[in-house]
């Protein structure tokens, strides 16, 4: 089975802004057995996360795949920089992350348009916001939105899940990224009642826990244990992440 992992941190928003170099995160890969990685920079400016994302692909261009990481900037604006990302250097996505930046219509709608119009997924991390993704989904269906880690990283709460799952049955632009679920049982519904065609795969990673091949390894499991025909498995290895990205 083939693999690609669509959420993975050159920078990670922790407390120490943990850096993991391109070849660190391809060693990973080797180890646990996947193919193409997702990668991005957070906890920077746009300006930085791109030149660490072109950095790693210019090492591993058939390995690694970039998407630009949008913040606003108090001194100018950062759109022309994701579109320079996006339509110059290739930029194949765009992140944004609720603990660094507001999801007010001011700040995020301008990015969603400008993702729309270039046909290109935003990954977002709402911690848990399900108003602020469902305003987005119905001002924006012609742009893609992938909610990180099901609606919240490791969220025990079902019935928020619920709300992301149900979010995603009423808005086709939707879609849910399973890294960092530990409800299993709630990524098994989601496939139920959406099907395969609109989850992905993602580790999240690399995070050493205990090392970073281990945990790669683990959320490979997670799927594994799912109930999931061959097609299904395909579908959230690899398949929809590579037709969302046009690189099917």
């Amino acid at each position: 089975m083939r693999i690609w992992d669509s959420h993975v941190h050159l920078k990670h928003g922790d407390a120490e802004g943990t850096e993991y170099p391109a070849r660190d995160i391809v060693a990973t890969m080797d180890a646990a057995g996947i193919e193409r990685s997702v990668v991005f920079a957070m906890s920077t400016t746009t300006e930085r996360s791109v030149e660490m994302a072109l950095e790693a692909v210019r090492q591993f261009p058939d390995r690694l795949i970039p998407y630009v990481y949008a913040l606003p900037h108090y001194g100018r604006s950062v759109l022309d920089e994701i579109e320079s990302a996006i339509v110059d250097s290739g930029f194949r996505g765009i992140k944004i992350h609720a603990g660094e930046c507001t999801l007010a219509e001011y700040v995020v709608d301008p990015v969603f348009e400008l993702a729309g119009r270039h046909g290109v997924p935003c990954l977002i991390d709402c911690l848990g916001n399900a108003g602020a993704a469902e305003r987005l989904a119905r001002a924006f269906p012609g742009t893609i939105q992938i909610v990180a880690h099901m609606g919240r990283y490791l969220a025990t709460d079902a019935r928020l899940l619920e709300r992301f799952i149900a979010l995603a049955e009423a808005h086709q632009n939707v879609f849910l990224d399973l890294s960092g679920v530990v409800l299993l049982e709630q990524a098994q519904k989601a496939v139920r009642r959406l099907g395969s065609g609109r989850l992905v795969f993602g580790t999240d990673g690399p995070q050493r826990a205990p090392d970073t091949a281990s945990y790669a390894r683990l959320a490979i499991r997670k799927i594994d244990a799912l109930d999931l025909a061959d097609e299904q498995r395909e579908d959230i290895f690899w398949g929809n992440i590579a037709r969302l990205l046009c690189l099917a």
